[in-house]
């Protein structure tokens, strides 16, 4: 293949034009290195390089302005705005930001297609006034305030460009009509030849500029446009073209060079539909691992994304045997990790409170750049912190605690997170002075990693330019204001990749690929809303009035990523074309139209393939673990330590869990409790109550007693809310709900024992919260046995030995009643309350048998209303005849459900095997 560039050298040669006189333009920088490259190659003797420039330099040069970056440009706008709008309808910084960006890129396009301004304001004015029923005589403020802002857009127009040009400076549209004015003098004063090569869709500055060239014979013209495309009347790919030739008086008198053929050539074109974008990215990497092994090099080869967000996931799954890669793309500083940081410290101080929210601290402490400064001496500090925060349920924290928690890095926890006192300066001084002590932290732990040292350098330079513009400008008043400038920058600014140039695989974008050609090309995202991008309008000037006026519009960029699309296609042998198959609306729509003219237009046979990833069938099976030798001592060692009913129901539930918990020992991750826990409820009314009766053992339960214990249970629940939630705040919210509710229960179940009471009962306490470990002697295990537990409370009732177990939550009757004793062991939601109250009921009785008559039950604080849920031992579920008495029978009953189950956990031969859950 003959590229583009090679057949304008060619062409000049043969005119014996001397190369080193010329100036050539490009559309792009990048462009340029590659005509360098084909420059040497095709000359044998020394010589002296041309001028190469890109477009946007070489108008910059005649217009005798230099290009403003996007935020000096908002900046001078904000001065002009503030002096030419009444102070009553000044908008703060932020906020003007956000439209006047918008409006910038509006003067930039009148501008660039140097239209008259006083015109097209005015036409703007006459339209609103029309769309806002100006005629009328009574105009509600809100009319009259956005008819004044549409009169004033002139007025800004016109002393922002007489500002900027006072100042040598100008947004590109200003740039471009200054040196429409300036080509004239430009021209008298200039003898170079200038050459202008593979460009498409000129504006109405630059045709003025290339016009004026061309007629005085300063200059020659090198297009790129395919036969096919420009007989075809209706393609979009020479809608600009055919414009150019109709329309430019030099092509009434010269040669149009050139119409080429190259499209026609036989090519593989493979159109590729696989799902979501990361299906795409992946696709792409298995690709390049086949293109590899044929072309080691993969030398004139090149990815181009259609949507540039796609870079970091593409980087990530190259195969690593493809070692010469070059990225023309720049990685956007907001990809990087380091960005997060900023986000992170900008969103805490956005508020300027006194306190931190703990989140916020710990996200901040564990990120990766952070974490290595809390370590000293093998002591993480960070952790430290954290630990402190979790195991004191801390939800807010001050800046005094943290500075305490933090040792000797009192220092760093100051730059983080003391308070930013809503002052712009004070933020840019800590983060700059972070960036170094991160910088530091990597010279002294001698940590080569270069790439992260390049963010560090590429964020300092970050907030050296808002400190810069802090001092210029007194528009930043506020972090917000702040964190909206940071947040232009790190997006308009990238990491750019150093590579190899000319070698290996080429990774760019569409606008990249301009005048460049390759033998194999892969094209991502060629989706509807992504190449083409579609209908948009983001734009302060309606859709009639660009047409009126000559302002492109959507059907023109269509047409400029349609020439780009079809010229990466004329000259290259191979093309894959990958689209995603599920489209969305963030993410462009179905197959792009390209891809569909290229089907009906029947002069490539295209190779449709639409590829899935590989997913394996799963049988999901449920977890099985073999008792190993290991397993079995810790469960003879669990066994002597002794059982719990809690632990034994956990096995009923799921035998998995039983294995995580007890022979594992992994136990539940305890997090920072924002709200009370429903555990931390229960043992906070059990406790209450503990305390309560706890001076009333072995005595009678008097009216007096209870009223004592009323007195006390705003101060009782208070105690133990502080002891178990800890630094968590009770004073307002769900919290505060909760810590009524708990007070509520406990009054209610007071109450409830007045009643009782007073109906002609004797209630006498017999033990609260007492703690059983008694062995049970089962023949078929030659190790101890002991079963172990804790029981809420244990009175007489009447004379009846009640054994009683508090429930914070809601059980109902049901829940305590047996019909087949073999159920216990199988069904844990039917039956675990049962389970539970018979263990202690079983304990108690090894430990001193019964004599008198005993029940043993629930009382649930959420079903208060129900009394005592008495343990019922029924012949039938219809059985209304039940047993509530714990006879010897039915502790005979139990014990034999009790040591199958046992047995089956000593069992060696038998697996712990999941439970399905429903």
């Amino acid at each position: 293949m003959t590229s583009f560039i090679q057949d304008v050298i060619a062409d000049i040669k043969k005119k014996n034009i001397d190369i080193s006189q010329l100036s050539f333009i490009l559309p792009s920088k990048r462009a340029g290195v590659f005509l360098k490259h084909t420059l040497a190659q095709n000359t044998q003797n020394t010589f002296f390089a041309p001028n190469i420039l890109s477009i946007e330099e070489f108008v910059e040069s005649i217009s005798d302005l230099k290009y403003a970056t996007p935020v000096e440009l908002l900046f001078e706008f904000y001065d002009v705005y503030l002096k030419n709008t009444p102070k009553s309808d000044v908008e703060p910084f932020d906020i003007f930001s956000k439209w006047a960006q918008l409006l910038i890129q509006d003067f930039n396009e009148i501008d660039r297609y140097l239209i008259d301004s006083d015109a097209i304001f005015d036409y703007l004015k006459a339209i609103k006034e029309i769309d806002h029923w100006s005629l009328e005589k009574d105009q509600t403020t809100y009319v009259k305030n956005y008819l004044a802002f549409w009169n004033r857009l002139k007025t800004y127009y016109d002393v922002l460009n007489n500002q900027l040009i006072a100042q040598k400076k100008g947004y590109q549209g200003l740039v471009y009509r200054e040196a429409v004015n300036n080509i004239e003098q430009y021209i008298a004063h200039d003898t170079n030849k200038y050459v202008f090569v593979g460009f498409n869709a000129f504006n109405k500055a630059e045709q003025t500029i290339v016009q004026e060239l061309l007629q005085q014979d300063l200059a020659l013209i090198y297009w790129d446009i395919d036969a096919v495309f420009m007989k075809n009347t209706h393609h979009d790919a020479s809608y600009f073209t055919r414009a150019h030739i109709n329309n430019w008086p030099y092509f009434k008198q010269h040669p149009f060079n050139w119409i080429t053929t190259n499209y026609k050539h036989k090519k593989n074109i493979e159109v590729i539909g696989t799902p979501k974008n990361i299906g795409q990215i992946k696709y792409i990497g298995e690709l390049l691992d086949t293109l590899r092994q044929k072309n080691k090099t993969l030398q004139n080869t090149a990815v181009v994304l259609g949507d540039e967000n796609l870079l970091m996931p593409l980087l990530n799954s190259i195969p690593e045997q493809i070692d010469a890669i070059n990225i023309t793309m720049g990685l956007p500083l907001k990809s990087i990790p380091l960005a997060s940081l900023f986000d992170e410290l900008f969103k805490l101080h956005k508020t300027n409170q006194n306190t931190l929210y703990y989140k916020d601290v710990i996200s901040i402490l564990t990120h990766q750049f952070i974490k290595p400064l809390f370590i000293e001496n093998a002591v993480d500090y960070s952790n430290l912190i954290i630990e402190h925060i979790q195991e004191n349920n801390v939800v807010y924290l001050t800046i005094d605690k943290l500075k305490h928690l933090s040792g000797s890095k009192k220092n760093i926890i100051d730059l983080m997170f003391s308070s930013w006192e809503n002052k712009p300066e004070i933020a840019i001084d800590n983060c700059s002075k972070l960036i170094y002590s991160i910088k530091d932290h990597l010279s002294i732990e001698k940590q080569q990693n270069l790439l992260a040292l390049e963010y560090l350098y590429r964020f300092n330079e970050v907030f050296n330019s808002l400190n810069a513009l802090n001092t210029t400008y007194t528009h930043i008043y506020s972090i917000n204001t702040l964190f909206g400038l940071y947040k232009e920058l790190i997006k308009s600014e990238t990491l750019d990749f150093k590579g190899e140039p000319l070698k290996g695989l080429q990774i760019m974008g569409m606008l990249e690929s301009r005048v460049l050609d390759f033998d194999t090309v892969i094209i991502s995202s060629v989706n509807e809303g992504v190449l083409p991008a579609g209908k948009s309008n983001n734009s302060f000037i309606p859709f009639d009035v660009k047409l009126e006026n000559g302002l492109p519009t959507y059907k023109e960029k269509d047409a400029v990523y349609t020439y780009h699309f079809y010229r990466l296609l004329q000259r290259a042998k191979t093309v894959y074309i990958v689209y995603n198959t599920e489209p969305d609306v963030l993410n462009g729509g179905e197959k792009s139209r390209f891809i569909t003219q290229l089907e009906i237009e029947k002069i490539h046979e295209l190779k449709h393939i639409i590829v899935a990833p590989k997913v394996a069938l799963i049988n999901e099976k449920l977890k099985t673990v073999k008792k190993s030798p290991e397993i079995i001592n810790r469960i003879k060692n669990i066994a002597s330590n002794g059982f719990s009913p809690s632990s034994l129901t956990n096995y009923i539930r799921n035998p998995i869990d039983f294995y995580y918990q007890k022979i594992l020992k992994i136990n539940q991750y305890e997090d920072v409790e924002e709200t009370v826990a429903a555990n931390t409820l229960g043992n906070i009314i059990h406790k209450t109550l503990e305390d309560f009766y706890t001076p009333i053992k072995q005595q009678f339960l008097t009216l007096e007693h209870l009223k004592e214990m009323k007195r006390s249970i705003e101060h009782t629940v208070a105690l133990h809310f502080k002891a178990m939630f800890k630094e968590g705040d009770i004073t307002k919210g769900k919290n505060l709900i909760i810590f009524e509710i708990a007070k509520r229960y406990i009054t209610n179940f007071l109450n409830q024992e007045v009643e009782a009471l007073k109906n002609g009962n004797t209630i006498k306490i017999i033990d609260l919260e007492k703690s059983i470990k008694t062995r049970i002697f089962i023949p078929e295990l030659n190790f101890e046995v002991q079963l172990t537990g804790s029981v809420d409370r244990i009175d007489e009732y009447n004379g009846t030995l009640r054994i009683i177990d508090y429930k914070s939550g809601g059980v109902v009757q049901g829940q305590v009643e047996v019909v087949d004793w073999e159920d216990l062991n199988t069904d844990y939601k039917k039956y675990s309350k049962s389970f539970q109250v018979l263990c202690y009921a079983y304990m108690l009785n090894l430990e001193n048998p019964f004599n008198n008559p005993v029940e043993a039950g629930i009382i649930s604080f959420k079903n208060l209303g129900a009394g005592f849920l008495k343990f019922a031992k029924k012949e039938s579920t219809r059985d209304k005849n039940k047993q509530t008495a714990i006879t010897e029978a039915v502790l005979l009953a139990f014990e034999t459900e009790l040591k199958k189950l046992i047995l089956e956990i000593c069992n060696p031969e038998l697996e712990f095997i999941e439970k399905e859950i429903l």
